[in-house]
């Protein structure tokens, strides 16, 4: 008697994984800090409903693929941050009909990796964080967790933040720029440019970030050997004056899922042991360093409140998309000055970002879920 085939199974099946490429490294200063991050949104991926590709970016530029023996390997190890090296395989990302895709390229052959449904960028700095990366994932169809093009290039330059910031009325600190041009035809023109802040002053790298390249300057005289510090990391200088005796105060912004207004995490403070410090890299990645993060901040509510509705309205001005950290000052008199946007804030365990939202109840896997939903649900091109 000839055998009954068995029914169609009506059991419910498993819906397949999203597949998300974590994207780490870097060309910029911040290359090993990008790693870390990395190595803390990995542990916080849930794996059965998301399947990581890792794509490395190395200290030249390659893009190259990252393995489980890699993503392994991305913490502190005996007091060294980690870095990509240059022998991995390449990475290719191939536009297809439907998004984009991967494939491995090694002897001159490529082998498909698989579709890409969203990307997650931990990328730091120049190169990542400006909005280059972000151009790419726009021309390539892919999706892709946080700020896009504009903002992201507007979030990492200080001087076109500060612009678009006073333009929406948000109290900013006074401020001068040097440009290229300046310092290298007309020094004494730029430095004549600063004599009206008043001191101390913080000169910054125009483009960067995790407080790499910035120096407290307390005296003229030490004004340029500053400046040819920041220029180490970017060509272009921002000097800004210091408030003295102000409270550092920081909270999240997370995109609202259903369209509505951004959400503003509670208020973080940082304080340093000692008058002089600032919130420098060694004190934002390495533990032993003499800061404290009080997260929630002692704090009136009202100054609370109104810190939430500037850092919101912030997040607006640049028309910002996903996540981002607002720095605030609180000066002696009480009052708000917005110190600057990031765009891509750090994920390590060390990390205020992450500290600020599990505070206000959203903890670290449910953030990293919340900022991948967010990236699934807007639509590629223009919007």
């Amino acid at each position: 008697m000839p055998s009954i085939p068995e029914a169609p199974s009506t059991a419910p099946q498993p819906p397949a994984r999203v597949r998300v490429a974590v994207v780490f490294g870097g060309q910029s200063s911040e290359h090993s800090v990008s790693c870390l991050t990395a190595g803390g949104v990995l542990a916080a991926l849930d794996p059965e409903r998301y399947e990581v590709t890792g794509i490395g970016i190395t200290r030249s530029g390659r893009l190259v693929v990252a393995g489980p023996e890699v993503l392994e390997r991305l913490h502190v190890t005996d007091g060294r941050l980690p870095e990509l090296t240059e022998d991995a395989a390449e990475a290719v990302l191939v536009r297809g009909e439907t998004g984009s895709e991967l494939a491995r390229r090694e002897q001159g052959s490529l082998a498909a990796l698989g579709r890409i449904d969203v990307a997650f960028s931990l990328l730091h700095g120049p190169f990542g964080e400006d909005g280059t990366i972000q151009g790419m994932f726009e021309l390539m169809g892919v999706r892709y967790v946080g700020a896009g093009v504009l903002a992201s290039a507007v979030g990492m330059d200080k001087h076109a933040m500060k612009l678009v910031l006073a333009a929406s009325g948000l109290p900013i600190g006074p401020y001068a720029v040097i440009t290229p041009r300046q310092w290298e035809h007309d020094r004494g023109a730029a430095l004549e440019s600063v004599a009206t802040l008043t001191y101390p002053l913080f000169v910054k790298p125009a483009r960067g970030g995790s407080s790499l390249g910035i120096r407290r300057v307390d005296d003229p005289a030490d004004l340029e050997a500053a400046v040819e510090f920041a220029r180490g990391y970017d060509p272009k200088v921002v000097v800004e004056q210091g408030f003295v005796n102000a409270r550092e105060l920081e909270c999240g912004v997370l995109q609202s899922l259903d369209d509505g207004s951004p959400e503003v995490s509670a208020v973080a403070e940082i304080r340093m042991h000692t008058a002089s410090g600032f919130y420098d890299f060694e004190a934002k990645y390495l533990p032993e360093e003499q800061v404290d993060l009080d997260v929630p901040a002692e704090l009136d509510p009202a100054v609370a409140a109104e810190m939430q509705q500037l850092a919101a309205r912030t997040f607006e001005a640049i028309g910002c998309e996903g996540l981002a950290r607002v720095d605030f000052f609180l000066t002696e008199d009480r009052r708000l000055v917005v110190n600057e946007i990031n765009t891509m804030p750090g994920f390590t365990e060390h990390s205020m970002f992450p500290r600020v939202w599990a505070a206000s109840g959203l903890d670290y896997p449910s953030l990293v879920d919340r900022l991948l939903q967010l990236a699934l649900q807007r639509p590629t091109g223009l919007r």
